[in-house]
């Protein structure tokens, strides 16, 4: 397999940038095995006193995990991530059974450390290790994520072979493979039957499977058992209204809202149980949190305000609330029949007054469920990738207003003058490579430096030319899952004065990226311009790929310091389900050409492909720029890497 993430080699840009400045290239088929690597095994703490062998120069890190506060510890393994920020080079551990990993040989320096555990949101601390005759004792406190379900598959409460069949049954849930999901949870729940999330994963299977009375039991006793769990209260709502027992959904969901505020499903569905109950007051103030808080996502809860401002007598704001549903889903499967209930309202209102509003409530129900216009519940399990770019709002400064225009030509500027001044550029590149679990956890990690040119040329107006090399002359046997990839800097090609009409273009406003002020632009690709930024090739077949993202540009400069960009659609066609890009950029000055570029300085990218999961770390330093006459643009880069500018 091969994947170039980046440049097209030998591609150009011409008019409109018409090849590909940003690619990535795969082949048919993935390696026979996966090779078996793994975590550094961790050291076990007995005695603070002990003393660890380290080398000279080196000292030895000893972190403790806690739970939610710092007299808990984790009840599960954690991951914990060492990163070098100097060399960006990464060491990995997992926690014991006392919540403790250790690191030894850990050279003197600044380093971030990162841990992960399933059900709970990463944590990250930045630590400084010192000459010290002592193990430096460092603690984290990880936040359960409210997003993810508590299966603590993990946890000290259950048996080993529990576990084994709740590992099993999970995947066999996310495969929709239900009858071996049964099968294993039903042997686990023999085991634990008070476990509170083995009851919420077979309420979750029943409810699947359509059988709402079983689901009801095992929610139910979930929820005894913790009742704080938002997605086991969330559900069982869910199954109250499927039964149209409505006093029962009510009390649930209630207590959800009141467990997580956050969270748009819950008030969605609970404004649901109100609008049943005629609660037309309270379905409408609930479905308008839901609105507010679950934006796009939200859109269900459209219809419910819309029939419960019906309800309350204003008829023509529940138009306006049904046609925003309509506005924003035009091809939803419901929206014929929310024309047919727009249409019976406008007839109720030319007929006589002593029509209801709650009986003309009642009869457009029976005609249209909300709950129809949900997806179906998904199991939350903790993301192995970040958030995407649609889903995460950023912080923006109130009342400050986006000079568009500005911005968008500002940035599409300084894009231009880099290709005008990078005739040919070297830098020392250090790639990390990890294939990953479904939890994000590594598998296998590998690492690789190489020595990296590319060069950047208009050779005529309108056509710029892009060419990557690495040294040795790699084939895709040398890159660690036969994966190659290059050319993150062609990312922010976006905003090329060439390029960007192919893509929608917002200013959301001002927001900050490591202190500094910078505008936010939403970028995406326009549904009627052509893909000429990003594409993969599979065999000899290219597949041209369509972006949306994000980039943060400096208030000052309009220099463009971050970028995060995401598939458009998966593309099932080449069994590529996801993929997100950022990139973070630097000031780089070359003295002796007087001379200060922003290059990139780190670039991560996640991608699903033919159902393995990989994260990749490209990190730069040792930037050099030089001019070459045509003879040295066609050689080759050295394998000696290049020194500083």
């Amino acid at each position: 397999m091969r994947c170039s993430s980046g440049v097209a080699r030998n591609g150009s840009i011409q008019r409109a940038l018409a090849s590909a400045a940003l690619s990535l290239l795969l082949t048919a088929t993935l390696p026979a095995q996966q090779r078996s690597g793994a975590l550094n095994d961790p050291g076990s703490l007995k005695d603070f006193s002990t003393a660890y062998s380290t080398a000279p120069g080196t000292g030895v890190l000893v972190l403790t995990v806690y739970s939610e506060n710092s007299r808990t510890h984790l009840d599960r393994q954690a991951l914990a991530k060492l990163v070098d920020l100097r060399s960006q080079a990464a060491t990995w551990q997992t926690t014991e059974d006392t919540s403790q990993a250790v690191f030894t040989n850990v050279a003197f320096g600044s380093y971030d450390v990162e841990v992960s555990a399933v059900g709970y949101l990463s944590a990250h601390k930045e630590m400084q290790l010192m000459n010290q005759p002592h193990p430096l004792e460092l603690s984290v406190v990880l936040q359960r994520d409210p997003a993810a379900a508590n299966l603590d598959v993990a946890g000290a409460a259950m048996p080993a072979k529990a576990r084994k069949e709740t590992k099993h049954g999970v995947a066999a849930l996310k495969s929709g493979n239900f009858k071996e999901a049964q099968k294993q949870l039903s042997d686990a729940y023999q085991l634990v039957p008070t476990n509170p999330d083995l009851n919420f994963l077979l309420g979750y299977l029943y409810f699947q499977k359509k059988d709402y009375a079983r689901a009801g039991n095992y929610l139910r006793t979930a929820t005894n058992l913790n009742p704080h769990n938002v997605q086991a209260l969330t559900l069982l709502g869910r199954v109250g209204l499927e039964r149209q027992d409505y006093a029962a959904a009510r009390s649930a969901l209630e207590q959800a809202v009141v467990a997580d505020s956050e969270n748009w499903l819950p008030h969605n569905l609970l404004a649901d149980a109100y609008l049943r109950q005629k609660n037309f007051d309270k379905a409408r103030d609930e479905a308008q949190v839901s609105i507010d808080k679950g934006k796009s996502k939200a859109r269900a809860a459209q219809l419910v305000l819309g029939q419960a401002l019906v309800g309350m007598g204003r008829d023509e704001e529940g138009v306006e609330a049904l046609n925003a549903f309509l506005q924003d889903s035009p091809r939803h499967p419901m929206a014929g029949q929310v024309r047919n209930l727009i249409a019976e309202i406008r007839q109720y209102d030319s007929s006589p007054r002593s029509v209801e509003s709650a009986t003309r409530t009642e009869a457009s129900l029976s005609g249209m469920d909300p709950l129809l216009a949900l997806p179906g519940p998904g199991l939350s399990l903790k993301t192995w990738q970040p958030p995407g770019v649609d889903d995460l709002q950023p912080v923006l400064a109130a009342g400050v207003a986006c000079p568009s225009e500005k911005v968008i030509d500002g940035a599409g500027d300084r894009v231009k003058q880099l290709v005008e001044d990078v005739s040919r550029m070297a830098a020392v590149e250090d790639l990390l490579h990890q294939t990953l679990d479904q939890m994000g956890n590594p598998i296998r990690t590998e690492t690789r430096k190489f020595n990296y040119v590319a060069s950047m040329s208009e050779s005529e107006p309108g056509l710029v030319t892009v060419n990557e090399y690495r040294a040795d002359k790699l084939n895709l046997a040398g890159y660690p899952d036969q994966i190659a990839s290059t050319g993150f800097a062609a990312l922010a090609l976006v905003f090329h004065p060439l390029m960007r009409d192919n893509f929608e273009m917002t200013c959301e406003g001002l927001g900050g990226w490591h202190g500094q002020a910078t505008w936010l632009v939403h970028f995406r690709q326009r549904d009627n311009r052509p893909s000429r930024i990003h594409s993969y090739k599979v065999g000899n077949q290219v597949y041209a790929v369509r972006l949306k993202g994000r980039a943060w540009i400096s208030a000052e400069g309009f220099q463009i310091v971050r970028i995060e960009s995401e598939l458009v659609s998966p593309m099932p066609e080449i069994q590529l389900l996801s993929e997100h890009q950022i990139v973070e950029y630097m000031a780089v000055r070359f003295p002796k050409k007087n001379l200060q570029l922003w290059l990139p300085k780190s670039a991560e990218i996640y991608f699903d492909f033919r159902r393995h999961r990989y994260y990749r770390r490209h990190s730069f330093d040792h930037y050099m720029l030089f001019s070459v006459d045509s003879e040295e643009k066609r050689g080759e880069p050295r394998k000696t890497a290049p020194g500083p500018a």
